[in-house]
């Protein structure tokens, strides 16, 4: 699953995001979902969201 869809992410989910430095490489960085901080439905380049590390960036994939 895809981090496009707002409905799709909550929190205590563990995702891959790509964060805003990495963006160029595309590296992705695993943890768990704190905070959802798009607030939109959708977004084409991903839910934004924070980590429980802090870590902010795009959804990219979702671990069900």
């Amino acid at each position: 699953m895809d981090g496009n869809r707002r409905a799709d992410v909550r929190s205590g989910l563990r995702v891959s995001i790509v964060l805003k430095q990495d963006q160029r490489t595309g590296k992705l960085t695993e943890g768990i979902v704190k905070d959802i901080l798009t607030k939109s439905p959708t977004h084409p380049h991903g839910i934004k969201v924070r980590l429980q590390t802090g870590e902010v960036g795009r959804v990219k994939k979702i671990y069900a």
